[in-house]
């Protein structure tokens, strides 16, 4: 794989895709959002389905659930579309659904979040019941939403001075997800929200007559740079059992010290359990490293102010696009054949286990 097959926006990402997917046979279906992106072009979260229809085994493999982390799962998939494992996992009875821009908005827009500053990773939950309570998150609300961008030095040493006192929190901690402030970072939303909606309607209508389904959600922003971890949810044992044959010993379960990942609740992959409950799910999250954590905080601090003052002088604005980008975008050639290489031992690693589940009838 290339470093060209990372795209410059969103519109170009998605003109790629679809292209790419036309050519490899794919069936194409494009769910357009309701409002425009960036440049006033339309946006989507497109799918490609390639295999058999009758398939027993589905893989799926979504990009962009954090906007512009759909740079490096864009290119992801485009590379997956001209790559021979699809052809691969066909012969051996498996459909691949690649799902496109979860939130087009965000990667157009170059927002981790939604039009409503929705977390969508924190949007995937019960909301018959209360979100849990993100104590730690409240304490410091107000000096990671400050009343002025950029934060002044008393504001910036009070952050640290907290963030110092609360590190190791982890149950929650404070990118775990809060639902009681909509200007504020990690917000869970109220109700689903549009690709919420979408995105079950999509897996719902692919993935329910299948055995088994295996999610590969690729992220950006957490860990060393360049380095995928894999990361994996609390699941039943033999679920653990499967996936850690699968994927080998640096599978890292999220609940786990040392992780990159928060706790969540309402993670995207979850959904799979209630649209497709016949199905045996086996879901991991790619998560690859960018910038040190706090430049990558500073970045989605700055997200959430801008959020909450759209009328904020353009350049300061621009400035906040470009932070955001970068914090999960790194346009550098090393970084993208990290990306590239590693998630295409993945896959080859997930069809081979996918298959091989499915052929000895351990599913589900």
């Amino acid at each position: 794989m290339s470093a060209a097959l990372f795209s410059a926006t969103y519109r170009e990402a998605r003109q790629r895709f679809l292209a790419a997917a036309h050519a490899a046979g794919a069936t194409v279906e494009s769910h357009v959002h309701p409002l425009p992106g960036a440049e006033g072009e339309p946006i989507a979260t497109d799918t490609a389905l390639v295999g058999p229809a009758d398939a027993g085994g589905l893989l799926i493999v979504s990009s962009g659930t954090h906007g512009p982390e759909g740079f490096a799962g864009s290119a992801c998939q485009l590379g997956l579309l001209g790559d021979e494992l699809l052809a691969r996992a066909a012969a051996r009875g498996l459909a691949v659904l690649l799902v496109h821009a979860v939130n087009p908005f965000g990667f157009s827009h170059l927002k981790r979040t939604n039009e409503d500053n929705i977390d969508l990773n924190r949007n995937f939950n019960d909301f018959s019941t209360p979100y849990p309570a993100n104590p730690v998150y409240e304490e410091i609300h107000r000096l990671l939403v400050p009343d002025t961008w950029p934060p002044d030095a008393a504001n910036e040493a009070r952050l640290a001075e907290a963030m110092t006192r609360l590190a190791g929190q982890r149950d929650p901690g404070v990118s775990s997800g809060q639902a009681l402030h909509p200007d504020g970072l990690f917000y869970s939303g109220t109700a689903p929200a549009w690709s919420n909606r979408t995105i079950r309607s999509i897996v719902r209508r692919h993935g329910a007559g299948r055995r088994h389904i295996a999610w590969l959600d690729v992220h950006t922003g957490l860990g060393p740079y360049g380095h995928g971890e894999k990361i994996f949810g609390t699941h039943p044992p033999a679920t653990l059992r499967r996936a850690l044959s699968w994927w080998g010993r640096d599978l890292i379960v999220s609940t786990q010290p040392g992780s990159v990942s928060p706790r969540t609740v309402g993670h995207i992959t979850y959904c799979a359990f209630a649209e497709c409950p016949r199905a045996a799910l086996t879901p991991m999250t790619l998560e690859y490293g960018t910038l040190p954590s706090p430049r990558v905080r500073e970045a989605l601090r700055g997200e959430a102010w801008l959020a909450g003052h759209p009328d904020a002088a353009p350049p300061v604005a621009a400035a906040i696009r470009r932070a955001v980008r970068d914090a999960f975008y790194v346009d550098a050639d090393d970084w993208k054949g990290m990306v590239l290489g590693q998630f295409r031992a993945l896959a080859i690693q997930t069809v081979n286990g996918l298959a091989t589940t499915i052929e000895q009838g351990d599913a589900p």
